[in-house]
């Protein structure tokens, strides 16, 4: 049974466990995995974010520099000029909370002031140390990820000696350390980091016994949103990748995140919302019945 939690903040409530929430992704960027270039200027960022909100995501989650596998880091003032100006125009113009996907304090700050209010770090504030201290000031919820080294180095032959025990560790100590630097525990989302710093496999053990992080109380969000781990699975042998576009990728991802709902899921960053929420209604109707 997936546990129930509800995060209250400025105007907005999540209540989480007995409706899946979704996060749509607005990626900022030239080179992400998935979308990369594709929503560069500010119309075509804000209109995109507009369609989401219409198709019912429950969070927008915008990023201005890419976390991909070996993947470079952009300054704090390029992250700034991309994500600012669409966070702004966003909040004018939807009604749901808005979340900033930085390592950066100061991107995060910045963010915050145009109208975001969820900061989204995939590197549990090891990035940035003043990070929590803006979570902590704004009253924010936040979300911390589990990855192993860096997006450049991530995918260098990850190794672990327990899969599951070592991420639920290392968010266990994350999760202490931000209430330790004044953030308020129930305002707190944990993610595994499918893709980050894990082999194909790994990635299945994840969402196969995702019910373990219940242990750490609190939302558990989680992304397979078109990675290389379903596409490798779809594949034929003889063929190196398949494109991310491809039909067939967007079921196996409705797939892992039908999975991952059933084993605990709380929150699903998507790119595809409209199909994320119907695969999350008909499984919330399962789990429910």
């Amino acid at each position: 049974m997936t546990k129930t939690y509800e995060i209250s903040w400025k105007n907005y409530s999540l209540k989480l466990g007995s409706r899946t929430c979704v996060m749509g992704i607005i990626n900022v960027t030239p080179d992400s995995f998935s979308d990369g270039g594709r929503f560069l200027s500010l119309k075509d960022a804000v209109a995109h974010g507009e369609k989401l909100a219409l198709e019912h995501a429950d969070i927008l989650d915008v990023g201005g520099e890419s976390t991909r596998p070996f993947s470079d880091p952009v300054s704090a003032e390029e992250e700034i000029r991309r994500v600012v100006p669409v966070i702004e125009e966003l909040a004018k113009r939807v009604n749901i909370p808005i979340s900033v996907d930085t390592t950066k304090a100061v991107v995060a700050k910045k963010a915050l002031d145009a109208g975001a209010s969820i900061i989204n770090d995939v590197s549990a504030f090891r990035v940035d140390p003043d990070m929590a201290g803006i979570a902590a000031e704004y009253k924010t919820p936040v979300i911390l990820m589990h990855m192993l080294k860096t997006p450049k180095t991530m995918q260098k032959a990850p190794v672990y000696n327990n899969l599951i025990a070592e991420i639920s560790g290392f968010l266990e100590n994350a999760v202490q350390y931000a209430v330790d630097q004044g953030i308020e525990r129930s305002k707190i989302i944990i993610d595994p980091g499918i893709g980050f710093g894990k082999t194909f496999s790994h990635n299945f053990e994840i969402i196969k016994h995702l019910d373990q992080f219940n242990a750490l109380n609190a939302p558990i969000l989680i992304g397979p949103s078109r990675k290389a781990f379903i596409r490798n699975a779809l594949k034929h042998e003889s063929v190196k990748d398949i494109g991310r576009g491809k039909h067939v990728v967007e079921i196996g991802t409705q797939a892992a995140i039908a999975a991952s709902i059933f084993n605990g899921a709380h929150i699903i960053r998507t790119h595809n919302v409209a199909n994320t929420c119907a695969t999350a209604k008909i499984i919330d109707a399962v789990k429910n019945a």
